[in-house]
């Protein structure tokens, strides 16, 4: 199904990988400057309302997205699975070969949002792309489940964003940012426990991703 209006495009897609179809939807604008695909944290899907609130956001400002999920519905009540990182990289991986094979959006710069164990598969992912991945964003995110070897070869811009009160979490983005090498922040957010659920902190996390992902996927 696909939808082409003055505005841009909308298009549910269906993705093969590993013998499977993933289900996504495409959004992008009439001009897009960019196209980032978001990798979902264990136990959501593509149907988040945070992610889509963050991609709305981001469409605002002339920033195609991609919504998808990383395992089918079945594999997704296999509680192991939510947590294989190096399955939920290469999907993403192939997600984004995918992406660079579509026509209306082969040549447009690339970034990566990643929430939760979501965050871990996108570092992993940016890591392998090099320097055809521009830019990456984590929310609440276990970016140290990326493993060592992966977070020092980054050289995407990485912003990490994290909860003020979500001190675990924090702690873990700290010991990730330290072995981070490329362009990098890490931003807390004050007041915000891991889900960003508290009035006025999820604005601020679309906020910084819009600003992060404006200015390094226009370089």
């Amino acid at each position: 199904m696909q939808s082409i209006h003055p505005t841009g495009l909308s298009q549910l897609v269906r993705i093969p990988v590993d013998h499977v179809l993933l289900e996504g939807m495409l959004d992008l604008p009439a001009k897009p400057a960019g196209l980032v695909l978001f990798a979902h944290g264990s136990g959501s899907s593509r149907h988040s309302p945070r992610n889509n609130f963050v991609a709305g956001v981001l469409r605002d400002i002339g920033v195609g997205t991609l919504l998808m999920d990383l395992l089918t519905p079945v594999e997704d009540s296999d509680y192991q699975l939510r947590f294989d990182i190096a399955l939920l990289t290469r999907r993403l991986l192939q997600a984004t070969q995918w992406v660079q094979g579509h026509p209306e959006a082969a040549h447009l710069p690339l970034g990566y949002f990643g929430a939760s164990t979501g965050a871990a598969a996108a570092l992993r992912a940016a890591a392998t792309m090099g320097d055809a991945m521009k830019a990456v964003v984590s929310r609440g995110g276990r970016p140290d489940l990326a493993g060592q070897a992966s977070l020092v070869k980054v050289r995407a811009p990485t912003l990490l964003l994290v909860g003020g009160l979500d001190t675990d979490v924090l702690a873990l983005n700290q010991a990730a940012y330290a072995l981070l090498s490329c362009t990098k922040k890490l931003s807390v957010v004050p007041g915000a426990t891991h889900l960003f659920e508290e009035s006025g902190t999820l604005a601020q996390v679309a906020c910084q991703a819009a600003a992060w992902f404006g200015h390094h996927l226009a370089d």
